[in-house]
């Protein structure tokens, strides 16, 4: 049931491919873990389109490239199914759910935003992203820093970030540091690939996006950078958005970044489709497409050019250290950017209250963040302010 290099590809094929990612993108709540668990379920055991150890291989694969997982996932799986037309039809089927519902939710918030229901709903919500936010740390930093020498990196880039380097100078700083440690320990002369896709990326787009007054274009630009190079889970989204929308540019407050990133996970489908939310707040319709597209269009690229490359990166002892250490880099990051945005989300006993009780259902009793955002939501309804 494997796709062969020479297999036609039926308008059939890429029918089923569009059903199935239009589907998981409308259901896909719960975040990349879930998201790729619902493809598992779909590809591997109902469907019988690849197998267990192949699907494997791709999971593995998306850890290797910068963007969003589960989308990754989704155009890995289109490919393996149908070649270049079934990349396309996937992802985009996958990604195309969430950016309709975003964008009729930044319809609404451009234009009842400011009324006491709206403001209610998010002053209860803001509190609970923090707490979602501060679980996947704990659980996404112990993978992360699995060793002392990467723990104390972590600790390095928090400092780093503090002191206010440049987020791409310490992500990919705290790679090439690990992959220059790991070249010297092994003696070799080489670096057995490592000067591939990522860091080519950031080099591209390091001096893609600088300062500039908004404009469509330099939005653009903004995304395509940020599609490039964040690795890691999508909240470290949270670090670059505010460095580069809210510190550098000032086009955005951190109050409507912490509304963005509600509106991001009280919707299905990629985290990252906060870029429509706020490519609408900012630029209007035009806006939310054109950053969506930034965003996104990178994933296609490196999923494109990176699947002959994965056996010889997946091998390489220097790549692995390097990714692990733009991994630990990227989750100090985190760390630092929600420690910022907690500020502007707890502001009062009853939003601290909410942020603690949230922090303790989704780290000691596993609780949805599907139905532990809505619940503060309406807290934040009836909650005194």
């Amino acid at each position: 049931m494997l796709r062969g290099p020479r297999m036609h590809v039926s308008s059939r094929v890429l029918l089923d491919l569009a059903g199935l990612f239009l589907k998981l993108g409308t259901l896909g709540f719960g975040g990349p873990a879930a998201h790729i668990a619902m493809m598992e379920d779909e590809v591997v055991r109902r469907r019988g389109w690849l197998s267990r150890e192949r699907f494997l291989d791709l999971v593995g694969a998306t850890n290797l490239i910068p963007g969003p997982n589960s989308t990754e996932m989704a155009i890995h799986i289109g490919h393996e199914r149908a070649g270049w037309r079934g990349l396309i039809v996937a992802g985009a089927s996958f990604i195309t759910p969430a950016f309709l519902i975003v964008l009729a939710c930044a319809w609404a918030y451009t234009r009842y935003g400011t009324l006491p229901l709206a403001e209610g709903l998010l002053h209860g919500v803001k509190p609970v992203i923090i707490a979602v936010v501060v679980q996947a740390l704990w659980s996404l930093g112990r993978t992360a820093a699995r060793t002392r020498v990467l723990a104390a990196m972590g600790l390095l880039c928090f400092a780093a970030g503090a002191a206010g380097v440049d987020e791409l100078v310490l992500i990919f700083g705290a790679g090439s540091l690990l992959a220059l440690l790991e070249w010297a320990r092994l003696g070799r002369g080489r670096a057995n690939g490592l000067a591939g896709v990522p860091l080519g990326a950031a080099a591209l787009a390091s001096t893609a996006a600088g300062a500039a007054p908004f404009g469509l274009t330099p939005l653009f630009l903004v995304f395509l950078k940020i599609g490039s190079v964040l690795f890691g889970s999508g909240y470290v989204l949270l670090a670059f958005l505010r460095a580069d929308l809210v510190v550098r540019r000032g086009w955005l407050t951190e109050s409507q970044l912490l509304d963005a990133v509600a509106v991001g996970q009280v919707t299905p489908g990629p985290v990252f489709t906060t870029a429509t939310f706020v490519g609408y707040v900012l630029g209007g319709f035009g806006g939310a497409a054109i950053a969506t597209v930034g965003i996104f269009l990178p994933a296609f690229v490196f999923v494109a050019l990176s699947g002959p490359l994965v056996p010889r990166i997946r091998r390489s002892p220097v790549a692995g250290a390097f990714l692990d250490g733009v991994n630990v880099g990227s989750i100090a990051l985190m760390a630092l950017v929600t420690a910022q945005l907690a500020r502007a989300a707890i502001v009062d006993p009853w939003t601290a209250a909410i942020a603690v009780v949230s922090a303790v259902l989704l780290l000691r009793f596993r609780a949805s963040p599907a139905w532990l955002v809505p619940a503060g939501g309406l807290l934040g309804l009836v909650l005194p302010r």
